[in-house]
């Protein structure tokens, strides 16, 4: 009876080494965990911010938001996620990311990531000079204001920490090319197209800078959509309401900026020792959508792809797509919810695009 005591005494005790060594092991295994996630941009990326702002740019009521929890709007520019929140999600930080300007953040809030952006938004100046829109300079006042509030609530050394830890996603540039370029030409009279793009992303270099002296060191830059296909510059252009189709010119822009914006992150990456910038092709993904549409009706289940969800999906945005607004049956088969903004469904197979580049 003792020998067999024993027996069970040392198995027992193998199994214990056997299971702590996996357990180790195990832990050792897993992949680097980012600590929050950082939001700066346009209404690609506002999760709120105009809420709490005077302008009439806002999303703040239904039909937005109809597909998020408790289908309540919250500001953001579609009927369910964008982007930034997937990815997050993607990273096992959180499912959603507050506003920076929402007063009833919690410290949780704060430690894991908030968002700057504000619908509107763009690099240029010009850009928000009559919106009331928050412009990314801004943005970054509010950032370090943040910074203050996290080296209060963990100290400095551990906020320097959180921050070269974070996920920073930076979504900015169609407003400046819709809104001072193709429709309202303010600065066409200024600079040809490539002038434009080298302006604005000579903008983008130097806030890429800030945001690394102030301690980030993991950010994801977006490029610019297939401007030509966004609803309302077809709509602007178009002739025969019957045939609505992407304006070439205006998508061979976004491919030209695109590649100048893939330069400039691997000069940045070479000049900053200790980051990693990722570009975030939302390009390829949405026009892939479109062409995919146009050839074969595919399995991403869009079955409309030139007009919005919210009303006729022509001109429909911020207050014109309101409760009163007639929308369409499945928001889930239509590429965008308004004239602008995609659908969360396009946001969630956009941000797969970006997930395979961050993952840790």
């Amino acid at each position: 009876m003792a020998v067999v005591q024993q027996l069970i005494v040392i198995v027992l005790e193998i199994w214990t080494i056997i299971f702590n060594f996996s357990a180790s092991t195990a832990a050792a295994a897993q992949p680097k965990k980012y600590s929050a996630v950082l939001v700066f941009g346009d209404s690609t990326a506002d999760t709120g911010n105009n809420n709490f702002v005077n302008t009439l740019f806002t999303a703040n009521h239904l039909p937005y938001g109809q597909d998020l929890p408790g289908h309540a709007p919250t500001g953001r520019f579609s009927n369910g996620k964008l982007m930034p929140d997937f990815i997050a999600g993607f990273l096992g930080i959180k499912d959603t990311i507050p506003p920076y300007l929402d007063p009833n953040l919690s410290n949780e809030d704060l430690l894991t990531g908030v968002c700057f952006a504000s619908a509107g938004s763009g690099y240029d100046e010009l850009t928000t000079a009559a919106s009331g829109v928050i412009p990314v300079s801004k943005q970054l006042e509010y950032f370090k204001e943040y910074i203050g509030k996290i080296n209060g609530l963990i100290g400095a050394d551990a906020a320097k920490k959180l921050l070269s830890e974070a996920v920073v996603i930076i979504s900015a540039g169609t407003n400046d090319m819709t809104f001072n370029y193709y429709d309202i030409p303010t600065r066409r009279a200024q600079f040809n197209i490539s002038e434009y793009q080298d302006f604005l992303q000579t903008k983008l270099h130097n806030y890429i800078k800030q945001l690394y002296d102030l301690g980030c060191r993991q950010m994801i830059v977006a490029g610019l959509p297939p401007i030509g296909c966004l609803p309302i510059q077809i709509t602007a252009r178009f002739k025969n309401p019957l045939d609505r189709k992407c304006l070439d010119e205006q998508n061979t822009d976004s491919q030209s900026y695109n590649q100048k914006l893939i330069k400039l992150l691997n000069q940045l990456q070479a000049s900053l020792p200790g980051t990693r910038l990722n570009y975030a092709d939302v390009y390829e993904p949405v026009i892939e959508m479109v062409v995919q549409f146009t050839l074969t009706r595919p399995a991403t289940g869009f079955t409309v792809v030139n007009r919005g969800c919210c009303g006729t999906g022509f001109v429909e945005v911020s207050i014109l797509c309101n409760p009163t607004t007639p929308k369409c049956a499945s928001d889930s088969q239509f590429l965008f919810w308004d004239c602008i903004h995609p659908s969360e469904a396009a946001y969630q197979i956009a941000a797969k695009s970006v997930e395979s580049k961050i993952s840790p």
